[in-house]
């Protein structure tokens, strides 16, 4: 890839809530401070009218700044969908809206693309904690409740088999591949905590395109806000189990083989020792190690109650959840909804969380 190709960098920031209204400032402000400049930054507002107009006002002056609605359905998924019909790049990156990027960030993730195998560059995400420091019984192997980079993860620039969508990127070529992110799998706003449409994505596009590489590396760091009601472990129970229902659906769709994985390593090996971790530090008396080690036979046991639900409801069949077609190189966006193939495997949300969508 070229250095003009290179420098084609989209950026989409889905948004929906204005109690985010900082966050979603400094977002852009950390994308427009970068080393390598965005192309342009895609602010994709998810059905809501008054955060449409006021962000439209705030960036009506702005050339490198657009402000679209979901042309889809409601949620996360629908709302990336609309910002890769839109964007104009050859890279499409994506950054949560409660998130701010470092200088370097889409240098690094420009730098992985020289290799033309290279479909998707994820990066490492740290947490910053509404109390100021994380909370004793909270492990480090479940920062993916909160949306960051887990302990159990290769340091470096490695391969992987999915990158984490708030803190991702894509060539355009992917889409054209594989398709758009699924909805029906993702986040809804203030609905119950599911997600896995970006693994569900991943597993699709190498199965379009096996010579693909997907990598993530650790210096394309973002910092991800959590807010309070997120460190209790009533919102840690909630999340663990709404991740099993999410991964029944992504078995259903791409297959449990690809679709547990990785799922299976990091629950036989990387979870077994942060149990032992806690354990020890509980005997040495050191704060919080019962309750990490606790926490993390809660959180699989919920993850496991939710998958073994999700399973038998995928089997009973529900809703369907939607694949968009993508074009590679279109220009503006187009209602998604007149691009959708449909599969009979989703799973009925329940009943709403606390938090917000990561």
């Amino acid at each position: 890839m070229s250095e003009p190709d290179i420098a084609r960098i989209s950026v989409v920031v889905c948004v929906y809530t204005e109690d985010r209204w900082e966050d979603i400032l400094s977002a852009v402000s950390s994308v427009r401070a970068q080393s390598l400049p965005a192309l342009e930054t895609l602010l994709v507002v998810d059905h809501n009218a008054t955060l449409l107009e006021r962000l439209s006002r705030e960036y009506k002056e702005a050339e490198d700044v657009r402000v679209l609605a979901n042309a889809g359905p409601r949620g996360l998924s629908a709302g990336r969908n609309t910002g890769i019909a839109t964007a104009r790049g050859e890279i499409i990156a994506f950054l949560d809206d409660d998130a701010v990027a470092e200088r370097d960030w889409l240098r690094h993730f420009a730098a992985g693309y020289a290799d033309p195998r290279v479909m998707a560059v994820g990066g490492r995400t740290m947490p910053i904690w509404a109390s100021g420091r994380r909370p004793a019984w909270f492990p480090e192997e479940f920062d993916w409740v909160v949306g960051c980079t887990y302990k159990g993860l290769p340091p470096g620039r490695v391969q992987v088999r999915n990158v984490l969508g708030g803190n991702a990127s894509f060539r355009r070529t992917a889409f054209a591949a594989a398709g758009g992110f699924a909805t029906g799998i993702g986040r809804d706003g203030d609905k119950r905590p599911l997600g896995c449409e970006e693994t569900e994505l991943c597993i699709r596009l190498t199965r379009a395109r096996p010579d693909a590489i997907l990598l993530i590396d650790d210096r394309a760091v973002i910092h991800h806000r959590v807010p309070k009601p997120r460190e209790h472990f009533a919102y840690f129970r909630t999340r663990t189990y709404a991740e099993g229902l999410s991964k029944a659906l992504v078995a259903r769709s791409v297959g449990s083989d690809k679709g547990l994985e990785s799922e299976r390593r990091y629950t036989t090996r990387v979870l077994p020792a942060g149990v032992a971790r806690g354990l020890r530090d509980a005997l040495l008396a050191r704060p919080g190690g019962a309750g990490r080690a606790g926490a993390i036979v809660a959180g699989v046991l919920a993850a496991a109650g939710g998958y073994v639900l999700g399973t038998v409801r995928t089997r009973r069949g529900g809703a369907a959840f939607s694949v968009v077609e993508l074009a590679e190189n279109t220009e503006h966006a187009e209602s998604t909804e007149n691009a959708e193939s449909t599969v009979n495997t989703e799973i009925d949300d329940g009943p709403e969380r606390e938090g917000a969508a990561a």
